[in-house]
């Protein structure tokens, strides 16, 4: 097959774009590098270009003609959603509708849809399976599930077929160093983490220690990027004309921060500050994932996510493979 990638520069589409390639797909990366990079564009062509630019994607669908369609191009920030809620609005939902008018033009009939546990909000009951209620409490997940609403409609009008996968904690880095997590700024624990392990900031803050959790810190659900990647090469043969599916996509198992800390220390040998402060407005107590339908729907098992693993990884990319990549892009 041949897949446009949006968002395929960034984190865990350009792992996607690997796995792909690896699968014998061709990955079709269109991004703007807002936030990805260029780098990190190594399996297939790149077009330079804006998800809510419908005539650049459809020039890109006719001259690539793609087979199906894997939508990473959103906003990620909770804290900015809420500063900037019109920005996420016209990024995550209208490209989201722009994305998917361009492929009605160009009759590509298959999508599969970068979502997030975000959309669930703070859950009544853990672990949290797809049929909890999707309760979004900042304007990212609600432009999330917004755009898997678009999805959901636009498939049954039109008989395309979507798959919705619910990242929860995307984490650790390609093992054969070609790709990993770079972000300005850095907002996930595990390689803020290993910054603090590698001298490059002084210490981590952990927002409450007086949860109800084993040692009073949230407890989150951490899935290696190389199995997310292969969850979305499984969903591409799992998009019927008209259908709609959504999964979680988790280890299923949860750690603390106080945990992942104690385990980065381990991995590295390093010391690593770290600076007790008060609770996050919103911070739910523990989030792991029910990806049960993950396993039975798309044949997906997350076999690269021990936390060790996941920080060995991480550690390894930020140490050793990135000096050897250009700066910038």
């Amino acid at each position: 097959m041949r897949v446009l990638v949006t968002g395929g520069a960034g984190y865990i589409g350009s792992h996607t774009c690997k796995a792909l390639a690896r699968a014998g797909h061709t990955p079709i990366v269109y991004d703007n590098l807002r936030t990805g990079h260029a780098w990190a564009v190594k399996w297939g062509p790149f077009e330079h270009g804006d998800i809510n630019d419908l005539a650049g994607l459809s020039d890109a669908m006719r001259r690539h003609r793609p087979d199906a369609v894997i939508n990473f191009a959103a906003l990620a920030y909770v804290g900015e959603s809420v500063a900037r809620p019109d920005l996420y609005y016209q990024t995550n939902v209208t490209g989201m509708i722009t994305l998917m008018q361009a492929m009605r033009f160009h009759e590509v009939k298959a999508i599969v849809l970068s979502s997030s546990c975000a959309t669930y909000g703070v859950p009544a009951r853990v672990p949290i399976s797809e049929e909890t209620p999707q309760h979004p409490i900042n304007p990212y997940g609600r432009s999330k599930r917004m755009a898997e609403e678009v999805m959901r409609d636009v498939c049954a009008a039109y008989g395309l077929g979507g798959v919705a996968l619910r990242y929860f904690n995307a984490a650790g880095a390609d093992r054969d160093g070609e790709l990993g997590e770079e972000h300005e700024p850095e907002t996930h624990l595990i390689p803020l983490v290993l910054q603090a392990a590698a001298g490059r900031r002084a210490d981590v803050s952990i927002f409450g220690s007086d949860y109800d959790t084993p040692d009073g810190t949230c407890v989150r659900d951490y899935v290696h990027v190389t199995d997310l990647a292969s969850a979305h090469v499984a969903a591409l043969s799992k998009c019927p004309p008209g259908g709609f599916s959504a999964y979680n996509l988790g280890s299923g198992r949860g750690s603390s921060i106080a945990e992942v800390i104690s385990c980065a220390r381990a991995v590295t040998g390093k010391e690593i500050v770290a600076q007790h402060g008060p609770r996050r407005p919103g911070d739910p107590p523990v989030l792991v994932a029910d990806a049960a339908r993950a396993r039975e729907g798309l044949g997906w098992v997350p076999v690269h996510s021990d936390l060790e693993r996941v920080i060995t990884d991480a550690w390894a990319w930020m140490t050793i493979h990135r000096a050897r990549l250009p700066a910038g892009g």
